[in-house]
């Protein structure tokens, strides 16, 4: 567990790392704990376990997410208005036989959204997704960003 906590949840985790993404909870060996009867570590452990890359080339913005197990009707891309494109979704509980013994439960299963501000220079109505593999693929064409046009102005006096 890292010396300083984290906000992110998940399983990076590296004492020296004050970006480490293991999750303190102070309440956690309490008989009360405040989050007892809303799980918040499953709803937090599913997004972010949606590991996303964002690179940007000359082309467009390209964005890729690890969904593993995910099927792409399980999963949503929207655009939003202000330039926010959202990837939601939900991992599915694995259902349990009353004879089964589980040792180990790690998978994180429940909703996951990530949300990214996108930039000025990109197409909206042009965004493309495709799934394989269980890896999202949104592709985001950018504009060609025009350059001012500048004018000289010669100096009197």
């Amino acid at each position: 567990m890292s010396i300083i906590p984290s906000f992110f949840g998940g399983r990076r985790s590296n004492i020296f790392d004050p970006f480490s993404l293991d999750v303190w909870d102070p309440f956690k060996d309490f008989p009360f704990n405040p989050t007892s009867s809303f799980d918040a570590s499953r709803e937090t452990s599913a997004l972010v376990n949606t590991r996303v890359d964002w690179k940007e080339t000359p082309e467009a913005h390209v964005f890729k997410a690890d969904l593993p197990g995910i099927k792409k009707e399980e999963v949503k891309v929207e655009v939003e208005d202000n330039r926010i494109l959202q990837i939601s979704g939900e991992r599915n509980v694995e259902k349990e036989d009353k004879n089964d013994t589980w040792h180990r439960v790690e998978r994180s299963s429940g909703k996951f959204t990530r949300r990214f501000r996108l930039p000025e220079n990109a197409k909206l109505n042009e965004v493309k997704a495709s799934m394989e593999n269980g890896v999202l693929t949104i592709t985001v064409p950018k504009e060609e960003v025009k350059k001012p046009d500048v004018k000289s102005i010669q100096i009197s006096g």
